[in-house]
């Protein structure tokens, strides 16, 4: 199966921000990781950057994780990229 990689980018403020949002979104995240689609995720130390790698069918089932997140959905995360990821090692 496909393995994808996601780049995102907080918001400013974001602990402040995320605080409503926070049980929500780690809730999601252990659902995504017990199904075995999230393989790992987490912020950079600066929290500026989100990065995760899932295992999926397609790039769309990624997408919609994201989107579906409440993060996306209150603008604690402001963008996102993904791409296929070929895992040499």
């Amino acid at each position: 199966m496909p393995k994808y990689v996601l780049w995102g980018t907080y918001c400013d403020d974001v602990l402040e921000k995320r605080a409503p949002y926070r049980q929500a979104h780690l809730d999601g995240l252990a659902k995504q990781k017990e199904s075995g689609v999230l393989i790992t995720i987490g912020p950079t130390k600066d929290i500026t950057k989100v990065f995760g790698i899932y295992e999926a069918e397609d790039e769309a089932t990624v997408r919609q994780l994201i989107e579906n997140d409440p993060y996306w959905q209150n603008g604690i995360w402001t963008e996102y990229s993904i791409k296929e990821w070929i895992q040499a090692f």
